[in-house]
């Protein structure tokens, strides 16, 4: 495996920033975009369990649609690509047994043998509210798709490609217009993602962060 050295990495979130305005006619190339969705489905979640889904919203008129709800931010129209991050409504004993199916298949070992691990989660869903440090179902599910977002925004850095983290929308209207509560899913949190306009004034301004000694802190 071939590493990015540490200067690498940095330069590439030093460089980052949330795009406020996109260039429209630039759109992200297919495989780097192919491996960006792929990063998304290899985040870590709580358990494995991947309590999310990620909706890519590539028709026009839906984004237009969705624009009017997110405080008409220009991003989630002139971005190459709208995600949003769904938490699933309810997990349920089905999704452990699928999720365990999954495991004995992928790494060739005998269902009974996770029976252990299957028990543990299973006592987790059934009792919810010991769920995402005793906050329940809807926070951990949502907890799961920020982590996913975490790794997204990372890997959009580190590719070159621009990208925001977006809240400001009503999750109502999104699960109306993408039809997300009859999957079972609901809207938690967005990302665009392309590349910054040039007359974007955000772009050329100083990162500000509290330095490394007032936020980290060794024990």
């Amino acid at each position: 495996m071939q590493n990015v050295s540490p200067s690498q990495l940095l330069d590439s979130l030093n460089w980052r920033y949330a795009a406020k305005k996109f260039d429209p006619t630039k759109k992200i190339p297919a495989d780097t975009w192919k491996a960006l969705e792929k990063a998304l489905t290899l985040s870590p979640s709580s358990y494995g369990l991947q309590p999310w889904r990620f909706v890519v919203v590539d028709n026009p008129q839906t984004r237009a649609a969705l624009r009017a709800h997110s405080w008409n931010q220009g991003q989630i129209t002139d971005a190459s690509q709208l995600v949003v991050f769904c938490r699933k409504l309810a997990v349920t004993p089905e999704d452990v047994q699928a999720y365990i199916d999954d495991i004995a298949k992928t790494r060739g070992i005998p269902a009974s043998a996770l029976d252990g691990f299957k028990g543990m989660m299973l006592g987790s869903i059934n009792n919810p509210q010991t769920l995402g440090g005793g906050t329940g179902m809807e926070s951990w599910t949502a907890r799961q798709c920020y982590i996913a977002l975490g790794v997204f925004m990372t890997s959009c850095a580190v590719l070159g490609v621009d990208a925001c983290p977006m809240e400001g929308f009503d999750p109502v209207k999104y699960d109306e217009i993408l039809g997300l509560r009859a999957q079972g899913y609901t809207a938690t949190v967005l990302a665009t993602a392309g590349y910054r306009a040039s007359d974007d004034p955000i772009a050329s301004m100083k990162k500000v962060r509290f330095s490394v000694e007032q936020m980290v802190k060794h024990i």
